[in-house]
């Protein structure tokens, strides 16, 4: 169907049509409203509109708070009795790259004789690796505290995890681990598990593929299966968002792929100022078209 037929069928002009938008691009009024709201956490966006007035911003406080709430910086009305000290506020960045962002969440199975037993579930968000899997009896603030720093005791630390309102994800020892590492907790809003959306697949493949195929004698043989499922999903089981990739080829892949686009020999002697013959005779080339190009343009 042509565009004409199409405009006509609905009314609508083709002028408004091929009309293009003449809004100006405010990339970098979103990003300076962001960081004051970080900068700020109990400024509301008229507290911000003022602080961009007087940086010397020209922007009218409606469409401060429409970018403000674009951005899903709206203030809580009710207060938190304890002060988070690595509280992220607004939607979490997309990773771009390995132990960047993390997701955290909790998985409840059953032994044979009835006690039951939590899981502990950490995955990337951009590798879709799993660091750990920890099940015990009883796991605390200071227990996920304590497995965290054993995984991350030889590497950098993320820079956010995404967790929901567990009593353990909320406690004082968490808190406290995530200030000192630089980790920001990353809350999901009450009631929204699809906001948490990478660590939900995991936990149901966790179920599906070990936990229900499996009957558990005791925490000890928990561990090992869970262990071994955990090796056996970073290493051959294949991920359909990764194009049917391991998480560990895809991060080998991804790495090989920065690694190959380091600069040639021939680049880098043109960067050294240490020219070869190939560098003299590509220079006397350009320098001959060059010339000759400017040929019909001189006096």
């Amino acid at each position: 169907m042509s565009c004409a037929r199409a405009c006509r069928l609905a009314q609508f002009g083709r002028a408004s049509w091929h009309r293009k938008s003449q809004v100006k691009d405010q990339t970098a009024l979103r990003l300076r409203i962001r960081d004051l709201a970080h900068a700020r956490p109990r400024f509301g966006y008229q507290c911000i509109w003022v602080l961009l007035r007087r940086e010397g911003w020209l922007v009218n406080r409606k469409r401060v708070r429409r970018l403000y709430r674009l951005d899903g910086l709206q203030l809580r009305m009710r207060v938190r009795r304890r002060k988070h000290m690595a509280l992220h506020r607004g939607p979490a960045p997309i990773p771009i790259g390995p132990i960047e962002r993390w997701s955290m969440d909790f998985v409840h199975d059953t032994l044979a004789d009835g006690r039951p037993f939590r899981i502990l579930t950490v995955v990337d968000n951009w590798s879709r690796c799993s660091p750990v899997l920890e099940a015990r009896f009883r796991m605390a603030g200071e227990t996920v505290s304590q497995v965290l720093d054993r995984v991350l005791s030889e590497g950098r630390s993320p820079r956010s995890i995404t967790v929901d309102h567990g009593t353990e994800f909320q406690s004082r020892a968490l808190e406290d681990w995530a200030y000192r590492r630089g980790v920001q907790l990353d809350f999901i809003r009450p009631g929204k598990p699809v906001e948490n959306a990478f660590i939900e697949p995991f936990n149901g493949r966790l179920r599906d593929e070990c936990l229900n195929v499996h009957q558990f004698a005791s925490l000890a043989e928990a561990q090992a299966i869970i262990e071994a499922w955990r090796c056996d999903y970073n290493q051959r089981r294949p991920h359909s968002s990764l194009g049917h990739l391991t998480p560990n080829e895809f991060l080998d892949q991804r790495q090989g792929n920065r690694s190959s686009k380091k600069p040639s020999a021939l680049v880098k002697s043109c960067l050294e100022r240490r020219p070869t013959s190939t560098v003299i005779i590509l220079r006397l080339v350009f320098t001959v078209v060059l010339r000759q190009v400017a040929m019909p343009f001189s006096p």
